[in-house]
């Protein structure tokens, strides 16, 4: 699945699934742009990774709700590494498990923000020179809880489905254009995010306890959704566009 050529821009890539799809993408031949927004360690270990695998990366601080930092961040990433083929909305924040009667309203704002408008922002900034390209790909990074949109997460569900409902937007505005878009929606994953959001609503410490409970034995990687970014953004992937996969296993065992 060869991606020679293309640069992708990933968010929140220095670590987690991010990291994963941003090591993938490399692995299939493009060039990445690895955007953090604290972690600059974890985010200067992922270039160094991508390096290894004999592609060019560079990391770029930018919080994805401030429209002024996304577009200095593109700015860089296209006189640094060139127009971005690949645009993976991939950075997240989680909701703190309150019910909405309970939530403070700027944890609704940042984590919409985070989900909804980081997206936006980007991909208006990044799609006019997509278009010129011959083919573009926005993938945006959802979650199994708009499957089932559970009580206590309102922030974060609204953000997600907000996500999903622009990348629908921008499937049908962007087709004429080469520009596919798709939604990933995995379930739990093996992050770090993960292990907190289940150590407080289960208090599980270690998600490996969770294997037998889980589909095909075992909780999801950060591979396992790369793997499917990477085949959405693949020639492999001629005729997807506007499609939510989820990569949950077929959701809970019972």
């Amino acid at each position: 699945m060869s991606l020679q050529g293309r640069v992708a821009l990933v968010t929140g890539s220095g670590r987690g699934v991010g990291r994963a799809i941003a090591l993938g993408l490399a692995e299939d031949g493009a060039d990445v742009a690895v955007n953090y927004r604290r972690d600059q360690e974890a985010a200067a270990e992922a270039v160094a990774a991508i390096q290894r695998l004999g592609r060019r990366a560079a990391a770029y601080q930018a919080s994805v709700d401030d429209a002024q930092q996304d577009a200095q961040m593109v700015a860089a990433v296209e006189a640094e590494l060139g127009p971005v083929g690949i645009l993976v909305n991939n950075a997240g924040i989680a909701s703190r498990g309150h019910s909405v009667a309970d939530t403070d309203p700027a944890e609704m704002l940042r984590v919409v923000a985070t989900h909804a408008f980081g997206p936006h922002h980007l991909s208006r900034l990044v799609i006019p020179k997509m278009r010129e390209q011959t083919r573009g790909d926005i993938i945006m990074i959802s979650s199994a809880a708009t499957r089932f949109i559970g009580a206590n997460g309102a922030p974060y569900n609204m953000g997600k489905c907000a996500a999903e409902a622009l990348a629908c937007t921008l499937a049908k505005e962007e087709r004429p254009h080469g520009i596919r878009v798709n939604i990933v929606a995995p379930g739990l994953v093996e992050t770090e995010m993960g292990r907190r959001l289940m150590r407080a609503v289960a208090g599980v410490e270690d998600l490996r306890t969770l294997d037998k409970a889980m589909p095909f034995g075992r909780v999801c990687q950060p591979e396992d959704v790369a793997n499917v970014v990477r085949f959405l953004v693949s020639d492999r992937n001629s005729y997807l566009t506007g499609e939510r996969i989820y990569c949950d296993g077929g959701g809970p065992l019972v």
